[in-house]
Order: C-alpha cells, then structure tokens, then sequence
C-alpha cells in the first residue's frame, strides 16, 4: 500500500497506507483525516472532495477528464493543480504522493 502524505492548509500533515486502486477521498475518510467532506460519496458531483496535488506528482495523478474539469470551474479557489480526489485512484507510483488540502472544507 503507497503511503500518501495529506496536508491541512494549516500545515498538519498525515501519512496514511491506502490500497491501490482506492480514491485519495476514500483514503482520506478512512483515516478519519479532516478537510475531505466528500458530500456526494465520491460520485463526481459536488466539489467538497478538492485538493492540490504536489506539482511533483501530477503526472502519477494524471489529468483530470471533462466531467471532473467542469466541476472544478465552479471552485472559488482553483490551482492549476486542483483535482477532486474522489476522481485519483492510488497506484503503486504514487508511494510519498503529496496531497494538500484547501482551507474552504474546513
């Protein structure tokens, strides 16, 4: 299991093993960590989900497909490298992964 680094906006930070092929969302709920709402359970519909992948590892995300894209033009805050972690299922690549979160879930 890849262990995923989660930061708060405020600096606290998590290192959680989460299975590959799981959200970073679902990874996140499992460890009880704050700043995930996940409103909608992960179906790509609400936004309460959003996060910045650490630059380093866009590529291991991937790009993010219409439908998520469409969803985070309605954030107030988006970074180039937002992405609704409901839609970033672990891989083995992802090992030391950086995720941060925005300070508008808390």
């Amino acid at each position: 299991m890849p262990l995923i680094n989660y930061i708060e906006f405020d600096g606290k930070e998590y290192s959680v093993n989460v299975a590959e092929g799981v959200s970073l969302m679902q990874g996140a709920l499992d460890n009880m960590i704050d700043g995930i709402v996940a409103e909608c359970g992960g179906c790509c519909v609400c936004c309460t989900c959003h996060c910045m992948i650490d630059p380093a590892w866009s590529e291991a995300a991937g790009i993010a497909a219409a439908d998520e894209s469409e969803l985070l033009e309605m954030l107030d805050v988006r970074e180039e490298n937002s992405r609704l972690s409901c839609q970033v299922k672990v891989t083995s690549a992802m090992e030391g992964m950086i995720v941060r979160l925005p300070e508008s879930q808390y």
